[in-house]
């Protein structure tokens, strides 16, 4: 699996027809780094993710990724380029077995780095190879989240995009989520943005963070900084 690239989001603004979400956004994710996206419910965080991964053109700004401008590519040359992006919801295709939508995220690689790509998923994830032929829809939520992710990741990513994985999920199944996005950095080395509202579990992992506030940066720092900051958390971050 690759390592991280880096990714630069330079005075985006963007949204969806003549209305507006984002207004003159910036962030910059090292290579091999979490960074947090924090806010409330339409502070513009998913907007900002589908931006970076081409399913809306900025009306102004860059994307950059590695250095190269991508802001006005396609979303399927944009993911050709090494940027994954899960979005919310769990989207895994109910009908298919595990072993059929992981082999979907697969399809961007080499014919001849399938197989072998398939079995390392199947040994990080035990839990995805102990139900490959069951039926998508029969997983539990927090299995299902795992499938998304691992899907993602079958495509090699130098950048992870994940938009709220945590949304819907018990406390105890967050925590394993958060466990392996922080591993996904450790251990693979990839550059990940992470959309969360339950902030603190975002900053308990993430190295950066920024928040958002009505489509525009209100406050961006080291995650440690961010977390004990006692008014943003009042005002932003909700505990």
């Amino acid at each position: 699996m690759s390592s991280g690239a880096s990714l630069a989001v330079h005075d985006i603004t963007s949204g969806y027809g003549t209305v507006q979400v984002l207004d003159g956004v910036s962030l910059t994710a090292d290579p091999g780094t979490i960074t947090a996206v924090l806010g409330a419910n339409g502070a513009g965080k998913t907007t900002l993710l589908r931006t970076i991964g081409g399913f809306l053109r900025p009306s102004r700004g860059r994307v950059l990724l590695d250095g190269t401008d991508v802001a006005h590519r396609r979303p399927e040359d944009i993911a050709r380029s090494g940027v994954a992006h899960v979005p919310e919801g769990q989207g895994v295709i109910t009908e298919l077995t595990v072993a059929e939508n992981l082999r979907l995220g697969a399809m961007l690689r080499p014919r001849a780095g399938r197989a072998a790509a398939l079995d390392e998923t199947y040994q990080r994830f035990g839990a995805l190879a102990e139900r490959r032929n069951l039926a998508a829809g029969s997983l539990s939520g927090g299995e299902r989240q795992m499938l998304v992710i691992a899907r993602a990741l079958l495509a090699a990513p130098r950048v992870l995009l994940l938009d709220e994985p945590s949304l819907g999920l018990a406390p105890k199944i967050v925590a394993s989520v958060m466990d392996l996005v922080r591993r996904l950095r450790d251990e693979v080395g990839l550059t990940i943005v992470l959309v969360e509202q339950n902030a603190r579990s975002a900053l308990s992992i993430a190295d950066q963070g920024v928040v958002l506030n009505l489509g525009r940066v209100v406050a961006r720092d080291q995650a440690s900084v961010l977390a004990a900051d006692e008014a943003l958390r009042r005002h932003y971050l909700g505990f």
